[in-house]
């Protein structure tokens, strides 16, 4: 029998009607057919990776400015490289 896959936007919602704590977990599992196990592995989950929830777009505009300078780099390199093949062909033709 093949694993069944859960959307995040499904695990999501599932976690966030755990926190609630209007039901149990065993009630939020028979709705919505899954283990209650599984909620409690989701829920960890969740609270364990919530502080990068909030942080990312820190993390994204850093790995935006080194992939800014990565670029930069990388055209002074090509812009220096075409240079130096213009002037090895142009020694080539005499």
């Amino acid at each position: 029998m093949a694993r069944k896959s859960y959307s995040p936007e499904f695990k999501f919602a599932v976690v966030l009607e755990a926190l609630k704590e209007r039901k149990t977990l065993q009630e939020i599992a028979s709705e919505h057919h899954i283990a209650p196990s599984q909620i409690s592995r989701w829920v960890d989950e969740f609270k364990s990776a919530g502080i990068s929830v909030f942080s990312k777009d820190m993390s994204s505009s850093k790995k935006i400015e080194l992939l800014e300078e990565q670029q930069h780099e990388l055209y002074a390199k090509i812009g220096k490289l075409s240079s130096e093949n213009d002037w090895l062909k142009k020694k080539l033709e005499r």
